[in-house]
């Protein structure tokens, strides 16, 4: 197995909500995929969004539904500490819930919210972090 990931994969109550959400924050939905199954490139990886009961059947597991922390969390790497605090905001104005508002840290400054399905998401502006000229992170 290569040591990448192609999609990331989420279950949502609600696909066009899911998506007007995620482009209410300026994502690009990819004319790729159909109507239970959104895509939104992300510079060589995707998220998908499908139904949760779908999703469930398709893995053979049942859906306990969204809630709790899970352990896991997506993340958007800003490109200054201003840039966190506007897409905080703005995802809360979208109607995220935000679990910890944007504030400094240690590092530089973060914030979590989680979308209408529970999703957890970081924003975060450290200094050293570092993109190519397509906007992709460099390790």
């Amino acid at each position: 197995m290569r040591q990448r990931l192609n999609l990331v994969l989420l279950g949502v109550r609600d696909v066009a909500a899911s998506v007007a959400f995620y482009e209410g924050l300026g994502w690009r939905r990819s004319k790729a995929g159909s109507e239970g199954f959104a895509l939104f490139e992300l510079g060589g990886v995707a998220v998908a969004f499908q139904s949760r009961t779908a999703f469930a059947a398709d893995a053979g597991l049942p859906d306990p539904g969204p809630g709790g922390f899970a352990g896991f969390a997506l993340a958007y790497v800003a490109r200054s500490a201003d840039e966190v605090y506007e897409v905080m905001a703005r995802a809360a104005e979208l109607g995220a819930t935000v679990t910890r508002p944007a504030g400094p840290n240690a590092w530089g400054h973060s914030g979590y919210f989680t979308d209408s399905d529970g999703h957890l998401f970081e924003v975060l502006y450290e200094d050293g972090w570092i993109f190519d000229e397509h906007d992709d992170l460099v390790l």
